[in-house]
C-alpha cells in the first residue's frame, strides 16, 4: 500500500510526473509475480491446485499461502520461501524508480522522511506500511481504540484489496454525523453486535469500484453499480460474521440496500475511511449505532 501512497505523494510534490509514475508501476508489477504463479514456476504446486486456491480466496478470508498450507499443497517453509521470491512491494517500487533514472535513492529517502513528517507517522507506523500487510496498515489510518471498529475496517480493507484491487490505498479516517454523497450502498446487521457498513461516493468513482470487483466493463446504470457494491459489502460482512462466530458472537445480516440519488446517511457516530481505487475515491463508512438513517 505504501507504494501507492508514496507514488501519489511524489506526483503531488512534483518529483514525478503521472506518466513516470505509471511507468514505475509497470516495471514494479513485472517484477512482482503472484504467489500462485511463483509456486507453479518453482514446481511446488500444479496449475490446477493454484487455480483452486485462487477460487477459494473469493469466499474465504485467508491469504493464498494460508489456504495452500491448509489444503496440504505447501508447507509453511515453502510459503516463506515463495514470499521471499515475491519480494516487498514497496522496495520493488523504489527500485523501479531508481532503475528508470527518475530519482536517486537519496531523493527517495528524503521524500519518504518528508511524507512521514507531513502525516505525523511514527517509525512503527512506517514500518507497518512498508511490510505490505494490509491488516497492519489499517490501524495507522483508523485512529480509534475501539476494537470493533478496528476489526471491521481491517476486514473491509483487506478484502477490498483481495477482491477488488490490490493497488488500492487509503487515507486518514475521520468521524462524522452526516455523510452526503451522490450514491450509497449499505447493509445493517444485528445480534450480539449491531452496526452498519456503507460504501458511498460519486457515481463515476463507485462505478470504477464495481467494475474492478465484477471484472465486467458493461456496468452502465447506477442500479447495476450499486448492486455490485452491495454484493461486495455483503461478502465482507459475511466473512466478518463467520470470523466472529468462531468466538461465539452471533451476527445476523439484513439484506443490503442502496440509494441512487444524493443519499444522506446520518448517525450519532460513524467513522469514514477514504479508499482510493482506480483513480477514484469512495467512502467506506462504519457506524456502530442503532440510529443510522438514510434520507
Amino acid at each position: 500500500m505504501l507504494d501507492r501512497l508514496m507514488g501519489s505523494y511524489l506526483v503531488e510534490q512534483g518529483l514525478l510526473t503521472k506518466h513516470q509514475l505509471l511507468e514505475a508501476y509497470k516495471v514494479q508489477d513485472a517484477s512482482r509475480a503472484k504467489l500462485g504463479v511463483i509456486a507453479v514456476a518453482e514446481k511446488l504446486m500444479s496449475i490446477a491446485q493454484a487455480e483452486q486456491v485462487n477460487m477459494l480466496q473469493a469466499s474465504m478470508d485467508m491469504r493464498f499461502g494460508d489456504i495452500a498450507i491448509d489444503r496440504g499443497y505447501l508447507t509453511e517453509a515453502q510459503v516463506s520461501r515463495l514470499l521471499e521470491l515475491q519480494g516487498n512491494t514497496y522496495l520493488a517500487f523504489l527500485q523501479a524508480i531508481v532503475d528508470l533514472g527518475f530519482l536517486t535513492m537519496q531523493q527517495l529517502e528524503d521524500a519518504e522522511g518528508k511524507y512521514q513528517s507531513f502525516h505525523g507517522f511514527t517509525e512503527s507506523d512506517m514500518a507497518a506500511l512498508k511490510t505490505g500487510d494490509v491488516t497492519a496498515a489499517v490501524p495507522v489510518f483508523v485512529d480509534t481504540d475501539d476494537p470493533l471498529y478496528k476489526g471491521m475496517f481491517a476486514m473491509g480493507v483487506k478484502n477490498m484489496y483481495r477482491l477488488v484491487d490490490n493497488h488500492l490505498y487509503i487515507g486518514k479516517a475521520y468521524n462524522a454525523r452526516v455523510l452526503k454523497e451522490e450514491v450509497l450502498g449499505y447493509q445493517k446487521f444485528h445480534g450480539d453486535v449491531s452496526a452498519v457498513v456503507a460504501i458511498s461516493g460519486r457515481y463515476d468513482d463507485v462505478r470504477k469500484m464495481a467494475i474492478a470487483y465484477t471484472k465486467e466493463e458493461f456496468i452502465e446504470t447506477k442500479e447495476d453499480a450499486l448492486d455490485a457494491v452491495c454484493e461486495l459489502i455483503n461478502c465482507i460482512n459475511g466473512l466478518y460474521a463467520t470470523e466472529q462466530s468462531q468466538s461465539d458472537v452471533r451476527i445476523e445480516l439484513e439484506p443490503p440496500n442502496f440509494s441512487v440519488n444524493f443519499a444522506e446517511a446520518s448517525s450519532e457516530e460513524m467513522i469514514v475511511l477514504p479508499v482510493y481505487i482506480r483513480g477514484g475515491e469512495i467512502k467506506y463508512m462504519i457506524a456502530v449505532s442503532k440510529d443510522f438513517a438514510v434520507g
